[in-house]
């Protein structure tokens, strides 16, 4: 892949947007805000299905586990998507897959595997890192009206 640089003076559309977006995604994956915070949301489902009953390995442990780390793995899938829509995509699988966990909770929550207050905190927190990927994706989306792709 050629990388071209900022001063480049062709007339070629596609090129300069490249450009843009090269700059404008300069960050890696575990840079984005979104991502640290989904990260550390999985690490604390990891902490707390290690608590659950053994019974639940294959189930409910399982499955929050699964759907707390797709969530980082769609975000960090979508950073390295080249076309907007494709990312905003990929991050639509990952909100998706917030409410999956959201829903994992409360399950939990209803077989008192998790106390109130600590279902509370996670879905608050779930409820916040949505706000921040809403957030992301409708700045993606103005990059893409503003880059005309």
């Amino acid at each position: 892949m050629k990388i071209y640089l900022e001063n480049d003076k062709t007339k070629d559309k596609r090129l300069k947007t490249n450009t843009f977006f090269l700059k404008k995604m300069g960050k890696e994956f575990y840079e984005l805000d979104i991502w640290q915070k989904g990260y550390k949301l999985a690490i604390k489902v990891y902490k707390f299905t290690k608590l659950y009953p053994f019974d639940e390995k294959f189930g409910l442990i399982s499955d929050t586990r699964r759907s707390a780390n797709s969530i980082i793995a769609n975000i960090s899938e979508a950073h390295g998507r080249f076309y907007y829509q494709d990312k905003i995509r990929v991050l639509y699988i990952a909100r998706g897959e917030i409410d999956e966990v959201r829903s994992h909770l409360a399950l939990a929550y209803s077989q008192k595997y998790i106390s109130a207050e600590d279902f509370s905190d996670l879905s608050k927190s779930y409820r916040s890192l949505t706000i921040d990927l809403n957030n992301y994706i409708n700045n993606l989306a103005n990059q893409k009206l503003s880059a005309g792709k």
